[in-house]
């Protein structure tokens, strides 16, 4: 089984995950623009009993742009990144910014929501689920 390893930019805080991510996805929507500072959010998702975490972190919830929805973001008290986050719409999952993994040859998203948000220049292709 494969295990990645995922930390923030002072490496304080760490996670593993084990296996396959059940999901793969790349999200357009505002608040996720802001918190990475980037046109979208990328993220992978996998069951909780299969991730780790060592190290301190503080917690900041928000409410996704269109209200519907809450996460609770875990990030690093020192050099402020976001390492992993959990919400009540996904139950028994904990999503983990793609970038705290420093891979490059993480496997390409699946699914694509928030769509109506997309910076016009920005092209999702391939075998992905599209999400308004």
């Amino acid at each position: 089984m494969d295990v990645r390893e995922a930390a923030c930019s002072c490496r304080q805080l760490r996670l593993t995950a084990e296996g396959d991510p059940v999901r793969i996805s790349i999200c357009h929507c505002l608040a996720c623009q802001r918190r990475t500072g980037s046109a979208f959010g990328f993220q992978a998702r996998f069951p909780t009993e299969r991730v780790h975490v060592a190290g301190r972190h503080s917690d900041y919830v928000r409410t996704s742009d269109n209200g519907s929805e809450e996460w609770t973001f875990h990030f690093c008290p020192g050099c402020g990144a976001t390492v992993y986050y959990t919400g009540a719409s996904a139950p028994g999952l904990i999503a983990v910014p793609i970038g705290a993994f420093a891979d490059p040859s993480f496997p390409p998203p699946k699914v694509s929501v928030y769509e109506s948000r997309r910076h016009s220049w920005v092209s999702v292709s391939g075998p992905v689920e599209h999400h308004d």
